[in-house]
């Protein structure tokens, strides 16, 4: 082996890769029932055949929305369902990560900016959403205060634990309850899950796993639930936070298996009066 021998500068990846990458990166906007346009689906499929870069598909959606008039509402939507997942396109692309706060944010920096005034910043408030699948109860989110502090020490947990002897399927299970602690932080104002579901898709090909299947683009909003339901308590009515749901949808991604992925699964009945 030549000690000497040069570093390769990365580039685009094989067309099987930018298909899975941006089928991922589209299927993702449903988390926040986001549809991205006829245009950016055209732009994809102009990079996944090889016709146009990734870069040359950004100068086009750049170019599509700059001389678009003042959009309203539902256009501001599809704007931002275009541009993040022409982002999640390209983050996924590279091979580069490292487990840190730093890229945490810097995933919702990149997905968000020119979108959130906020983005890649720590929110500066408490939060609460109902969620149907709740009875419209909350996840109990961290206290913004303390949001910084609760990723450095989730992360530096996960950095100093030793996967060496577990199974495939306990480490997956493991990396499952990180990533679920780590979203309950919720440490932006929005756009939470998808840079948590970018984070882990890089954070899981560290470990060599292929996901090139279509689990995140077809069940991301089960993702989302998933996720809900791993960190909500009830003890008085009897329901406790469960994995059950998202080690399901792991088992699909890392493993291909065919694990039910029904939303309604997850719904927890209302107690009788």
């Amino acid at each position: 082996m030549d000690e000497n021998t040069n570093y390769i500068p990365e580039i685009e990846p094989e067309k099987s890769v930018r298909y899975y990458n941006w089928k991922t990166a589209i299927g993702l906007q449903q988390v926040d029932l986001l549809t991205p346009s006829n245009f950016l689906i055209e732009t994809a499929n102009q990079n996944i055949e090889g016709n146009i870069t990734i870069d040359e598909a950004e100068r086009l959606i750049e170019a599509y929305y700059e001389h678009k008039p003042v959009p309203n509402s539902d256009e501001k939507r599809t704007e931002e369902a275009d541009k993040v997942s022409l982002r999640i396109a390209r983050i996924l692309s590279s091979k580069a990560f490292k487990l840190s706060p730093v890229t945490l944010l810097s995933i919702h920096k990149r997905l968000f900016d020119g979108l959130y005034d906020f983005a890649g910043k720590i929110r500066d408030y408490n939060i609460s959403k109902k969620e149907f699948i709740l009875n419209y109860e909350t996840v109990i989110y961290g206290d913004f205060r303390t949001a910084r502090l609760s990723i450095d020490h989730d992360i530096d947990k996960e950095k100093d634990f030793d996967y060496s002897g577990l199974t495939d399927r306990a480490a997956i299970e493991r990396i499952g309850k990180f990533i679920a602690d780590l979203w309950q932080i919720h440490a932006f104002g929005e756009g939470n899950t998808r840079t948590i579901a970018v984070f882990t898709i890089k954070y899981l090909r560290t470990f060599g796993y292929d996901m090139t299947n279509d689990t995140f683009e077809k069940n991301s909003y089960y993702f989302r639930i998933a996720l809900v339901r791993a960190n909500y308590n009830d003890r008085k009515n009897g329901v406790i936070a469960t994995q059950l749901y998202l080690n399901r949808f792991f088992g699909n991604l890392i493993f291909g298996e065919n694990n039910s992925l029904q939303i309604s699964e997850m719904r927890i009945s209302k107690p009788l009066p």
